[in-house]
C-alpha cells in the first residue's frame, strides 16, 4: 500500500483525460494538465492534420482570441532554422525552446514544441518554466501524447470530423476570401492615389507606396496559406496512404498494388484527402480478414470534380457489404455526400468504388443569404447542423455556453424555427453540413 500511495495519481488522471478527450476539447485538457510542471497564460496547439480547426486553444481569452496561422507559422519556421540564429535545428524541434516572438499581436516569451511526425506545434505563451529537467521532460511527454491523439483521431476520420471540417473549410475560405478583396481594393486605390503627379512629396510617398505594397503582398500570401491548408496534392494524399499502409504489406502475406493518381490532378478538400486515406485503410483491414486473399490493388484517379477510389482482392468473395466495418465506412462516404458500391464475386474476390466529390453541395440559390444572420450565427447554425452540442460549440469557437445559447436564441428567430431539429432540417435543406 505504501508504494502505491506514492503513485503520481495527479499525472496519471492527466494522461487519462488526455487519452479519451475528444478533438474539441484536448487542448483544454492539455492546458489542465501542465500547471504543476509548467504554468503559461495561454496554449496554443498548431496543427494541420485537422483541415477544419488547424487552431486549438486554451487559457487568457485576450491572446487566444488573437493569435493568427501567420504567426505560428513564422514560429515553426524558426524552430526549424529559418528565421533565428538562435533556433534548434529541425531535428532538435521536438525539443522545448524557450524564446520570444510575436504571437496574437505582440512581442511576448513563449516556450515551444514542434511534433516531427505530423510536423504539429506547441506554443506557450508568459511560460514559467522550472529549472528542473524533469518537468520539462513531463510536458514533453504531454505534448508528443497530445499530438499524437490528434494525428490519431484525424486519420480515423469519423462522420463527425468529416461534417464539421468541410463547413468550418468552406467558411474559412469564403471569410478569408471577403476579407482580401476588401483590402486589396483599398490598398490599390490608395496606391492610386500616392502614385498621382499633383502630389509633390515624394518622398512620403515612396515609402507608403512600398509599404502597402509589402500589406498587399501579405495579404495575398495569407490568402493563399489557407488554401493550403484546406486542400492537399492528390499525389501528396497517396503516398500518406502508402505509408499509412507499409505496416500492413510488412507483417502480412498481403501484396499490396497501387495504381497512383495523375500527379496534375486536381488538389484535394483535406476532409477527402483524410477520408479517402481512412476509407482504404478500412477496406484494406476488411479485406485482409478473409481467407485466400493474396493480393489487392488500390487505385486513385480524379476526374475534376470527385475523387474515385477502386480497391479489389483476388479473395474467394466473402467480404460482407453488410458488415459492421464495412456499414462505418459507408457512413464515413456519406457524410462527404459520396458513393461506395460493393460488388462480391463468389470465388472471383471483391471490387469496392467509391465516388468522393471535391466540392461541397451548392445550397439553394438565397437561401442562407435570405437568413440575415451575422458570421457568428451562421459558425453556430454550421456546428448545430453537424450535430454538434452546445458545450461542443463553446469549445470550437473559445465563447461560453450562454453565448452559444444567445445565438441560437436569435437564429430560432431569424429562421422562423421552435427547436434544435427544425433549424438542423432547414440548414440540411439549404446545403449546411
Amino acid at each position: 500500500m505504501s508504494q502505491l500511495s506514492t503513485l503520481p495519481w495527479q499525472l496519471l488522471d492527466a494522461i487519462e483525460d488526455i487519452s479519451q478527450a475528444p478533438l474539441s476539447g484536448i487542448a483544454e485538457s492539455l492546458w489542465n494538465a501542465l500547471p504543476p510542471f509548467v504554468a503559461s497564460s495561454a496554449l496554443v496547439i498548431f496543427t494541420e492534420d485537422c483541415t477544419g480547426r488547424p487552431q486549438k486553444k486554451a487559457g487568457a481569452e485576450h491572446i487566444v482570441s488573437r493569435v493568427s496561422i501567420p504567426e505560428l507559422d513564422a514560429i515553426r519556421a524558426a524552430m526549424n532554422g529559418g528565421a533565428t540564429t538562435d533556433s534548434p535545428a529541425s531535428s532538435d524541434q521536438a525539443e522545448p525552446w524557450l524564446t520570444r516572438a510575436a504571437i496574437a499581436g505582440e512581442d511576448r516569451d513563449i516556450l515551444a514544441l514542434g511534433y516531427p511526425p505530423s510536423n504539429a506545434l506547441l506554443v506557450l505563451t508568459d511560460p514559467v518554466a522550472p529549472e528542473d529537467s524533469e518537468a520539462m521532460r513531463v510536458l514533453s511527454y504531454l505534448w508528443r501524447l497530445t499530438a499524437a491523439r490528434i494525428q490519431e483521431k484525424v486519420s480515423d476520420a469519423p462522420p463527425s470530423y468529416l461534417l464539421e471540417s468541410r463547413a468550418a473549410s468552406a467558411e474559412r475560405i469564403r471569410v478569408t476570401a471577403e476579407l482580401v478583396d476588401q483590402h486589396s481594393t483599398t490598398l490599390e486605390t490608395v496606391l492610386a492615389a500616392l502614385r498621382s503627379t499633383s502630389m509633390d512629396d515624394h518622398a512620403a510617398r515612396t515609402f507608403v507606396t512600398d509599404l502597402t505594397v509589402k500589406a498587399l503582398i501579405g495579404l495575398r500570401t495569407l490568402n493563399d496559406r489557407t488554401s493550403d491548408l484546406v486542400e492537399e496534392p492528390v499525389s501528396t494524399a497517396f503516398e500518406r496512404l502508402r505509408e499509412d499502409l507499409r505496416p500492413l504489406m510488412h507483417f502480412s502475406n498481403i501484396d499490396i498494388q497501387f495504381i497512383e493518381p495523375p500527379a496534375n490532378g486536381r488538389a484535394l478538400p483535406g476532409e477527402v484527402a483524410h477520408a479517402a486515406r481512412a476509407v482504404v485503410r478500412g477496406l484494406v483491414l476488411a479485406i485482409a480478414e478473409q481467407p485466400e486473399v493474396h493480393r489487392v490493388r488500390a487505385q486513385w484517379d480524379c476526374d475534376g470534380e470527385n475523387l474515385l477510389i477502386n480497391v479489389r482482392d483476388d479473395g474467394r468473395g466473402e467480404l460482407s457489404p453488410d458488415a459492421p466495418n464495412m456499414e462505418r465506412l459507408h457512413q464515413k462516404v456519406q457524410a462527404l455526400d459520396g458513393r461506395m458500391s460493393v460488388d462480391v464475386m463468389q470465388g472471383w474476390g471483391a471490387d469496392i468504388s467509391v465516388t468522393l466529390p471535391l466540392d461541397p453541395p451548392s445550397a439553394p440559390a438565397g437561401d442562407v443569404a435570405a437568413w440575415g444572420l451575422v458570421a457568428r450565427e451562421l459558425e453556430v447554425l454550421q456546428f448545430l447542423a453537424a450535430g454538434q452540442r452546445n458545450r461542443a460549440i463553446a469549445a470550437e469557437l473559445n465563447i461560453s455556453e450562454n453565448t452559444v445559447k444567445f445565438h441560437l436564441r436569435n437564429l430560432f428567430r431569424k429562421l422562423d424555427v421552435r427547436s434544435r431539429t427544425e433549424a438542423i432540417a432547414l440548414a440540411h435543406s439549404a446545403g449546411l453540413r
